[in-house]
């Protein structure tokens, strides 16, 4: 049995000697079902869900209750607990609560619902690919300032660098980090312009939450993402750059320098994987950077869904049907092209949704589907959705993906050999 964790004020966690845990998916509460829960991984964290009240099953009574007061003192609020995921993990409930009226938006984090079972805390998720390169004991170790001091004393003019080594010590971003490690995935962000206006944008919030990270301001030289890119390419291991970094707006914006880029990059180095994380939308941008020697695209869609579409991505000048051709051109081209999908339960693992993205999927030859937690308040955003059909939640999800033959993961792989 699956126990209810709350946090008192002092943020204290404990079970509830009753009441079973519940999780939310759209407007709805339910018990998870066989294989939804796993055991909380290394490197997931619990935090307090601020201002969000807990609630659970009460089997005896056979219906939700809400906890008001700590059961074991009978007095003082308690709130709501959950887990932040690491990659390669995806949330299949979000956290039951109720909220005050007048509450603030929440942080953009993936808060994903906890209990307790045993003596062992267990998480609404399910894992959907590996963790060795994205766990957290491999980031924010002891030689990372040494690291990003050498490397701005080598390069001194580079802002793109400079840029960088606030992300990885500010931020704690990996793929900023990887820069200065030498290995695997590493950013480098070019553009400060976008053409949307994502709801959930975690460097330019257009509602009530806060961005958690600031925009890059200029727009690089060439030589200064060649000279960050070729270093990567050529020291790294299983090394990939890719351009299009949650600090920075649409790259394809900025197709001619990062064309030029690519074509220099190319000219002098033939190792690692050259990819672009976008939107997709402005599909002459895509094309020249393709053109110029592009391995891997990875595009951003919350829904396949033409109206849902626009509602969450408010494209600038471009629609779902632009981001299509996009996808069409690239593949005819050979680039590995994948989708970002911005998974959100109650939302994405509805019938009509997944319909709708086999079928995207398969009409533009997608060779993977990316899973990635959609960090957001759902009381920002299930309003905008009419969200009535049914669900067969995450899990289903990701049988159905697969039962189509379509690869699941959680990133971006290195091109193959």
């Amino acid at each position: 049995m699956y126990l209810t964790l709350f946090a008192d004020e002092k943020g204290r966690v404990f079970e509830h000697p009753q009441l079973q845990m519940l999780g939310r998916t759209a407007d709805s509460w339910a018990l998870p079902k066989r294989g939804e829960m796993m055991r909380l991984p290394s490197g997931a964290s619990l935090v307090m869900v601020p201002q969000h009240y807990p609630v659970g099953w009460d089997p005896e009574q056979g219906k939700p209750v809400l906890l008001e007061a700590n059961p074991y003192s009978g007095r003082g609020r308690v709130y709501a607990v959950a887990a932040l995921l690491p990659q390669g993990f995806t949330r299949t409930y979000l956290p039951a609560t109720v909220v005050p009226t007048g509450k603030k938006t929440l942080p953009l984090l993936g808060y994903a619902a906890v209990a307790l079972k045993g003596d062992e805390v267990y998480v609404a998720a399910i894992q959907t690919d590996e963790h060795r390169k994205w766990h957290p004991r491999f980031y924010n170790t002891p030689s990372l300032e040494k690291r990003i001091e050498k490397r701005l004393s080598l390069h001194s003019h580079n802002r793109i660098l400079q840029h960088l080594s606030h992300c990885a010590k500010h931020y704690s971003c990996f793929t900023a980090q990887n820069i200065f490690y030498e290995r695997w995935e590493g950013g480098i962000p070019t553009s400060p312009a976008c053409n949307a206006a994502c709801i959930g944008c975690i460097s330019e919030q257009h509602g009530d939450a806060v961005s958690p990270q600031d925009r890059l301001d200029f727009v690089p030289e060439v030589e200064e993402i060649v000279e960050v890119g070729v270093h990567h390419l050529e020291r790294a291991r299983e090394g990939i750059i890719s351009f299009g970094q949650g600090c920075e707006g649409e790259p394809s914006l900025n197709h001619e320098i990062l064309a030029e880029a690519v074509k220099a990059m190319r000219k002098r180095t033939g190792r690692g994987t050259i990819n672009l994380n976008t939107n997709a939308g402005f599909t002459e941008g895509i094309k020249k950077i393709v053109d110029a020697g592009l391995d891997a695209m990875r595009v951003t869609i919350f829904s396949s869904r033409p109206e849902n579409y626009a509602v969450y991505h408010r494209p600038r000048d471009f629609q779902l049907e632009d981001v299509e051709e996009s996808i069409r051109y690239a593949r005819k081209k050979g680039v590995y092209v994948s989708l970002n999908l911005l998974t959100f339960p109650g939302f994405t693992d509805r019938e009509d949704e997944i319909r709708a993205l086999l079928d995207f999927v398969t009409r533009n030859g997608v060779s993977m589907v990316q899973l990635r937690n959609l960090n957001l308040d759902p009381e920002q955003l299930f309003p905008l959705f009419s969200c009535s059909g049914a669900t067969v939640g995450v899990k289903g999800l990701i049988l159905a993906l697969r039962s189509a033959k379509v690869r699941v993961g959680s990133y971006t792989y290195p091109k193959p050999k």
